[in-house]
């Protein structure tokens, strides 16, 4: 199968790719990049001695997809991922919106057109903030827990956030960006009978990530402390009880065969892929980590809420366990003693990857 990975030289499109050439799936890609984030070079190298034919593209213009060969399927893992988008003063709402947006809109039409199927790599952050936030919460030891048994909410549960939870707003303007997508690429299915698959991921981590928090917050903590940059314990108090669940991409590539490869006209597009509560990890605890692994480092107390961030967060992925016969295989442990590794080993790594 001839895939097109749009972001290829991003941390996720690279690291997809990579696994799948290394364990031999036989899939050949096509991958395409802008290369306006910093590091996107190295992966561009790192591609090409993989054998990958690597493009410049941009998604945002019609024409760049014109050119591009024959496929069978497009993994849309190209965007603007922070949460923070189109409102922390480094990127306009208009920017946002014509990555995330319109982005996914030509790339929709480039596989209506080519007869290709379209996945699309979409996230957490579609859930609503505002909800998460009116969730009532206790601390147990170094974390937040739910405390959401005196108020049920559909799609909430022990086990996390699930397909069903509330999607309304306020989400964040890269949320809203994302559902947005998510709802054109259903339209789509539906309108032209297109395979599309809907892939709501929790924070993605693993080595190589870029160096900055809205990239991936497990990633940035290690390398911070690694190199001994400041950080900061922002909102809820100052204290670090807030909690992510964390899933390497790696973990993606045996559903994204199977959805490649199905006939089957199921009804349910949209899943959920996380690490779940057992992959799981506050802030403070992840602090604990790195001090056991990399030494000592203090972290700063900083009381001041910040828009659109949440106390707890944790994908349910039951419905993929179900329909997929999907489990996160990868422990949270051995991502994070790989990303330190990786850190040992490339010291200069935030100044190579970070905006400037």
């Amino acid at each position: 199968m001839r895939i097109l990975v749009t972001g290829a030289c991003g941390f996720v499109g690279n690291r997809l790719i990579g696994h799948w050439i290394r364990q031999g799936a036989g899939h050949q890609f096509v991958a395409v990049d802008n290369f306006v984030r910093p590091g996107s070079e190295m992966n561009r190298q790192t591609l090409r001695e993989l054998g990958v034919q690597v493009l410049h593209g941009d998604i945002r213009c019609p024409s760049d997809l014109e050119t591009l060969p024959e496929v069978d399927a497009v993994i849309d893992a190209a965007a603007l991922p922070s949460v923070l988008a189109g409102v922390d003063g480094k990127s306009s709402v208009r920017q946002l919106l014509e990555h995330n947006l319109n982005g996914t809109a030509n790339l929709l039409e480039f596989c209506r057109v080519r007869g290709a199927s379209f996945i699309l790599l979409s996230t957490s952050r579609v859930y609503g903030a505002g909800v998460l936030n009116q969730l009532p919460m206790r601390r147990e030891n170094e974390r937040f827990v739910p405390a959401a048994e005196a108020v049920p909410l559909p799609g909430f549960s022990a086990a996390g956030v699930s397909e069903t939870f509330a999607t309304e707003a306020p989400r964040s303007l890269y949320g809203t960006s994302k559902l947005m997508s998510e709802m054109l690429a259903l339209e789509y299915h539906h309108a032209f009978g297109m395979p599309v698959w809907i892939n709501r991921c929790g924070v993605l981590a693993g080595p190589g990530q870029f160096g900055h928090a809205e990239q991936g917050v497990f990633s940035f903590w290690l390398h911070a402390w690694k190199s001994r940059r400041p950080l900061r314990y922002i909102g809820f108090g100052g204290q670090g009880l807030q909690v992510r669940d964390a899933l390497d991409p790696v973990d993606l590539v045996p559903v994204l065969d199977a959805q490649l490869a199905c006939q089957d006209k199921m009804d349910r597009r949209v899943f959920n892929f996380g690490g779940g509560v057992t992959n799981s990890m506050s802030l403070r605890e992840l602090s604990d980590w790195c001090r056991l692994r990399l030494g000592d480092h203090e972290v700063l107390a900083d009381d001041t809420d910040r828009a659109f961030d949440v106390p707890w967060l944790v994908m349910d992925s039951t419905r993929a366990q179900a329909v997929w016969n999907w489990r996160p295989k990868r422990s949270l442990n051995i991502i994070l003693e790989e990303i330190a590794e990786f850190a040992e080993s490339h010291p200069d790594w935030l100044d190579r990857t970070s905006p400037k």
